[in-house]
């Protein structure tokens, strides 16, 4: 009775906890359940139905799983888990059992930050099973395996971990579940903490893991022997390792032709190098170096950049700055409306930057190249590391020229060949079953 009474204090403060009295098998009975996790109808007609089944025939078993040793704490505990509780008044006695759901989660549609042109179109939802239902109807292999972790304060934050056994290296399967299993306690409401929780440093300029909404990438990745995590609540799966090629290939690409894959795949290189080096070359040659350029180059450059004001380097860090809030918000405004406003806005303000003489209309090419050319690259988390290293480069070329360009190049190259994932380079070329180097 002691504990009814403290569950019945809490429905105070939590107004979806719902206690209802009904009546099973002429026994009087106290239905306990958040409404907003269950369908409350369908569960109690189903509940009515099996007590008179049972009440016939007893050998067939009872109404849910009785509780022996009821503590607050674990009965919250299935509650917030989505079960519901039965108190029997006669014997003062908990059973728990599984209620009809309420569907919480949207249905499968199609993905909204990766466009697929041929191939699959099915995305991930927030509901973790159903995420690894699409994985397994990609993959129906009886090595793909999964185990569940749960992570946080109250242990309810759901993580399932997938991986292709005979596939995945041994160790990076023993990094991966370590780290899950030691910290345990630790919260992942979100991808930095779950970065943290994996042991990634926190300032870092590469990406260490990728994520995707598309079922099909989770497999390649699965049959190439990397890991993939499901975390509850975010429809995306999370690939671990990340490397420099995942964001070049992608498993779409293998529905064209293979020249046309090659082609595509070399596009994307040439907007990397597209992205990270015409700002700083453009700044080096017009302010260090003009003397590499033809004559004809040169007077053409000077010609554009009569009665600009500012150096070379202020007015590139100047319309590069416009570009960037012009990509944010992009992302931040309502879809029936941004297109517009960002396709406008960047028009006009490009048009009113050149006529004001704030910048030459041979910048306005450079950086519109530049900026197109970020979003070629595979995974958008991959764009922001592409973003960042140009400015690296803009500003030693303002300062050395073009030898400022290539220190920046060898410095960004010794810097990736620095990063590891779990002991696997980010220049390495991944291989199935190959053998770890630690």
């Amino acid at each position: 009775m002691r504990m009814i009474k403290e569950l019945e204090a809490r429905s105070e403060t939590d107004s979806d906890l719902l206690f209802q009295h009904i009546r099973l098998a002429g026994q009087p009975t106290i239905f306990i359940a958040f409404r907003s996790l269950i369908d409350l109808p369908a569960t109690l007609n189903d509940l009515y139905q099996r007590a008179a089944w049972v009440a016939d025939q007893p050998e067939r078993g009872s109404l849910g799983e009785e509780i022996t040793e009821p503590e607050e704490e674990a009965l919250l505990a299935l509650l917030l888990g989505g079960q519901a509780l039965l108190w029997h008044e006669n014997g003062n006695r908990f059973a728990s059992l599984t209620p009809i759901a309420k569907s919480l989660s949207r249905s499968i549609e199609s993905p909204t930050t990766e466009n697929v042109l041929r191939g699959s179109i099915s995305a991930f939802v927030e509901d973790i099973d159903t995420n690894i239902g699409l994985i397994r109807k990609h993959e129906p292999s009886g090595s793909l395996h999964t185990r569940d972790f749960r992570l946080g304060s109250s242990g309810q934050k759901r993580v399932s971990f997938l991986y292709k056994e005979g596939v995945i290296d041994a160790k990076l399967k023993e990094s991966i579940t370590q780290r899950l299993v030691q910290n345990a306690e630790r919260d992942a409401g979100d991808l930095q903490q779950l970065a943290s929780l994996l042991g990634f440093p926190r300032w870092t300029l590469v990406t260490k893991f990728n994520t995707s909404e598309l079922p099909q990438e989770a497999e390649t990745a699965l049959n190439e022997g990397k890991a993939v995590l499901l975390l509850e609540r975010m429809p995306f799966a999370i690939i671990l390792p990340s490397l420099m090629w995942d964001m070049f290939a992608v498993q779409n690409d293998r529905n064209f032709p293979a020249i046309f894959m090659m082609l595509i795949r070399f596009l994307r290189m040439l907007a990397v190098l597209t992205n990270i080096i015409i700002p700083g070359l453009y700044v080096a040659l017009v302010s260090v170096n003009p003397d590499v350029l033809r004559i004809e180059m040169a007077l053409t450059i000077a010609k554009s950049r009569v009665d600009v004001p500012y150096p070379s380097l202020v007015e590139t860090l100047l319309l590069l700055f416009i570009l960037e809030l012009t990509l944010e918000a992009s992302i931040r405004l309502p879809k029936s409306i941004g297109p517009t406003v960002t396709m406008v806005g960047g028009i006009i303000l490009g048009q009113a930057v050149v006529s004001a003489k704030l910048v030459s209309n041979l910048l306005i090419i450079i950086l519109a190249a530049t900026s197109i050319s970020s979003s070629v690259v595979v995974g958008f988390q991959n764009s922001f590391s592409i973003r960042l290293f140009k400015y690296l480069l803009l500003v030693l070329s303002a300062m050395y020229g073009v030898i400022g360009l290539v220190a920046g190049l060898v410095v960004i190259c010794a810097y990736l060949a620095s990063v590891t994932s779990f002991g696997i380079p980010y220049l390495e070329l991944y291989k199935p079953g190959r053998k770890s180097n630690g």
